[in-house]
């Protein structure tokens, strides 16, 4: 077999799985997975190698209507990943039936093979699958539909090797022996934070954070990283830093102990806070967060 190359796109609402997909068809946890919403802000390139192809998939963030600039970033995102794709998995539960006119029109004017995804099957029964599966082919018509359980691994192999048929002939896009994504450390210290903060604060706080790694020192012993935390209210900023500093103090030892195991080595970890008002609709700010 000649060897294969190419992009799949991963797009789906909010909470429909789509990270736990792709770290499940990757092997190993690339993008966070939590509960709430937007835990995806970033388009994020996952790279599946084997002898005889290579697949980039594309976490995107979970299709929304805008209502900041940032969402609008976020969903820019969403339309890079179609534009450059040659497959698109389009990811929802199975329970779920419902899809908003312009996704609709979106999702129909897909020029490459489409594939629906209907996961967590593993919490489902044979007739929500039917159900589901006869109400995809009338309103979308994709190319395939797949019930699987991204969580519980299950038909995956199956989804591989369809994806593997439509993808093109070509070398790699990304060097095989070391590349895991196309993103850089830091991008994943900030990642690994904003993780914990959607685990250990509640209502706004998660949507109204962004992190930056301001400074990233290594040596040979010990990684120096320094993050600021922009919230949008000094109320928030108060809430993250907790009584006498304590919820900033557990947020940055759970931090440290998850971007050591990552770098095997020890880390010292200095989060700050910094109030920005505007940061979700200023372009400028964006832009420096690496919203393009």
């Amino acid at each position: 077999m000649k060897h294969k190359s190419g992009f799949v796109a991963i797009v789906g609402k909010p909470n429909a799985g789509k990270s736990t997909l792709m770290n499940a068809m990757l092997g190993y946890d690339l993008t966070m997975v939590n509960p709430k919403a937007q835990t995806t802000r970033h388009r994020i390139k996952g790279i599946l190698n084997s002898d005889d192809y290579q697949i980039v998939f594309s976490d995107t963030p979970g299709m929304i209507k805008p209502v900041y600039k940032l969402h609008e970033k976020m969903m820019g995102a969403v339309q890079e990943a179609f534009t450059d794709a040659d497959v698109v998995l389009y990811i929802t539960e199975i329970a779920d039936l419902n899809l908003d006119e312009a996704t609709l029109e979106k999702l129909k004017k897909t020029e490459v093979p489409l594939f629906v995804v209907l996961n967590k099957v593993d919490i489902s029964d044979q007739e929500a699958i039917d159900k589901a599966v006869a109400h995809w082919k009338e309103v979308l018509n994709p190319k395939e539909i797949f019930p699987v359980s991204a969580l519980r691994n299950f038909y995956l192999d199956v989804l591989l090797k369809n994806i593997l048929e439509f993808l093109p002939e070509g070398e790699p896009y990304f060097d095989k022996d070391d590349s895991m994504s196309d993103r850089d450390m830091r991008f994943f210290v900030e990642e690994i934070v904003r993780e914990r903060i959607l685990a250990f604060y509640q209502k706004e706080i998660p949507y109204s954070v962004e992190v930056k790694v301001m400074q990233y020192k290594e040596s040979e012993d010990i990684d120096r990283i320094y993050v600021t935390l922009f919230v949008t209210r000094e109320s928030q900023k108060i809430i993250l830093l907790g009584k006498g500093g304590a919820a900033i103090k557990k947020l940055g030892t759970e931090s440290r102990k998850k971007i050591e195991a990552i770098v095997d080595k020890k880390v010292f970890l200095e989060l700050t806070v910094k109030v920005e008002e505007n940061w979700r609709d200023d372009e400028k700010q964006l832009k420096r967060f690496g919203y393009e």
